[in-house]
């Protein structure tokens, strides 16, 4: 799996449509789900010139950078490592 980008995930996802669990279960094969570490992050990606009505992935998100409400494009990163040092990046974009 050295050869997995996040880039490559993401255009994965928007080509094909699958649900998280579809993904999950491409992954597991390749990873050990015993003892790993799953890490989490989200953050707000600022658009104060966007229009959410034309543009699918911008809303109005809670911002604790801002610590208010902004336009943005919410992302969430979850990034998996397995005991042997095989990871797995994921990044997920609320819709």
């Amino acid at each position: 799996m050295e050869d997995l980008s996040h880039d490559s995930v993401n255009r994965f996802l928007l080509r094909e449509r699958y649900e998280p669990k579809d993904l999950f279960d491409e992954v597991k094969l390749h990873i050990n789900l015993v003892g790993g570490t799953l890490s989490a992050d989200d953050t707000v990606i600022d658009k104060p010139h966007s229009d959410p009505k034309l543009t699918e992935l911008i809303a109005y998100i809670y911002s604790g950078r801002h610590h208010r409400i902004v336009k943005g494009i919410q992302l969430i990163t979850l990034y998996y490592t397995d005991l042997s040092d095989k990871s797995v990046p994921v990044n997920y974009r609320p819709t």
